[in-house]
């Protein structure tokens, strides 16, 4: 909300019930996004319409860009936040690094076990991932599933990246620093902007990936790209067209926000300052505990009607000049175990 009143835009949401976060403090809807008559009605009283999460489905965007509305991103991009398979495809014609991959229905094996086996769609924090040990498992899975499967071989990876990077309708494009991401249960848990000690090359090539991948799908609105560092090498792990919780950090930590730089996208304003207000920019992510009151932290609760975590979500972000004080600060409160450097 604070971006959009900045902005000076109204925002109305489609909200599956008054209790949802955004419904909390925004005009709303309530619906169901299978009742797409409900769902264009509601568009039809929009300038633009833009998602927060990947599970809409095709058809609704689809059917809201045949009605005439505007629709960021599109659903011909959206697709490749959806589903893997042709992100990967994608991902190999832009000529941009992917892990050794293949489509499996249930012939042979290609890669070498252990693997990682994903669904195709439907599943992102983590879900729909499946490490895999043998064939024997990998068809347990497949018949438990009866859905083709992505496999991919699995990475002994450094350490996972992400960069955030937004771009409008007339193709102006913008990049916040690279993050270092720490990953517990599939959820990120800590951030650190920029990469310490990531060395000046690579991080200009994770720009120039996160560049190419937004021209290369047409983006319109922000994008999370999230890369693995093997080495001297960036491998693509998965997209994310929207706001993310890698760039979470940027709600202070940045003179733009990804959350203002989506509505600037979307609506084809001119996109916003990315610089770092400090040198280092560190963000925990806390769940189901008590924080104690900092005025040097920044915390954010991010309200849900219901999820499958443990506790409301809190997100801690701290900016400044010494990183080791900033880490204790945002990951040290309380006995939080989702602050830990696990890579």
């Amino acid at each position: 909300m604070p971006p959009a009143v900045d902005l000076g835009i109204s925002l109305s949401l489609f909200a599956g019930s008054s209790t949802e976060s955004g419904a909390q403090v925004a005009p709303h809807t309530v619906g169901s996004l299978t009742d797409t008559q409900a769902v264009l009605e509601w568009a039809s009283h929009c300038d633009v319409v833009t998602f927060e999460h990947e599970l809409i489905p095709q058809d609704l965007i689809t059917a809201i860009e045949n009605s005439g509305v505007k629709v960021f991103p599109k659903a011909s991009s959206f697709t490749y936040s959806q589903n893997k398979l042709e992100m990967r495809r994608k991902m190999q014609e832009l000529e941009l690094p992917n892990p050794r991959w293949q489509e499996y229905l249930g012939q042979n094996v290609e890669l070498e076990f252990p693997l990682i086996a994903k669904s195709i769609s439907g599943g992102y924090d983590g879900r729909g991932v499946f490490v895999i040990e043998n064939e024997a498992q990998l068809r347990e899975l497949h018949a438990s599933i009866d859905k083709p499967l992505l496999l991919e071989e699995k990475l002994n990876f450094d350490y996972e990246i992400a960069i955030m990077v937004a771009r409008s309708p007339h193709g102006q494009a913008a990049t916040w620093a690279p993050t270092l991401t720490v990953q517990r249960d599939g959820i990120c848990t800590q951030t650190v902007t920029p990469i310490p000690d990531l060395s000046e090359e690579l991080a200009q090539q994770t720009v120039q990936i996160a560049l190419r991948i937004a021209q290369g799908i047409d983006l319109v609105g922000v994008m999370a790209v999230e890369i693995f560092v093997v080495g001297d090498h960036l491998i693509i792990n998965e997209l994310a067209l929207r706001p993310h919780n890698s760039g979470h950090w940027s709600i202070e930590g940045s003179v733009t926000s990804q959350f203002e730089q989506h509505l600037r996208a979307v609506l084809d304003l001119p996109l916003g300052d990315t610089s770092l207000v400090a040198p280092y920019a560190v963000m925990g992510n806390v769940i189901g505990i008590e924080t104690q009151k900092d005025c040097d932290i920044f915390t954010h609760q991010w309200l849900r009607s219901s999820n499958r975590l443990r506790g409301l979500p809190q997100t801690l972000s701290v900016e400044g000049h010494r990183l080791e004080e900033l880490h204790v600060q945002a990951c040290g409160q309380g006995a939080t175990p989702s602050c830990t450097d696990e890579s």
